[in-house]
């Protein structure tokens, strides 16, 4: 995805680029959508590193590759999202078998999300 000021319609690309990226375990597609310094909360995060925040678009990466990258494919589906305009946030409702989730992304004013927060249930 090149850089580009987020809006409603680019918002709905991003998050089709998005699952279609996670449905491949393809982490370097998903990273290449954050900035260099983006920060990335989960609970997952906390139980593998430590601590509940990724700091860095690197890290992240090595963080996903860990968590994630024995996966060859993930059947993601996507519940639903929104776009605040006012705010630059994109929020995902998804479902991957009987894990259900909900993600926020802040973007940055080039397109690139900056901060996202995962929370699970069920």
């Amino acid at each position: 995805m090149g850089v580009q000021t987020m809006d409603r319609v680019a918002a709905g690309r991003f998050v089709a680029a998005w699952c279609a990226s996670w449905c491949k375990v393809d982490i370097d597609a998903v990273v290449a959508h954050f900035a260099e310094d983006a920060q990335m909360r989960s609970p997952l995060a906390l139980s593998l590193t430590g601590s509940p925040i990724v700091t860095g678009a690197e890290n992240i990466r090595a963080y996903w590759r860990e968590a994630y990258g024995h996966i060859e494919s993930a059947d993601l589906k996507i519940v639903g999202w929104s776009w605040d305009e006012a705010i630059a946030r994109l929020t995902v409702w998804w479902q991957l078998g009987d894990a259900r989730a909900s993600e926020f992304m802040d973007f940055d004013d080039a397109g690139r999300v900056v901060r996202s927060e995962a929370f699970y249930g069920k």
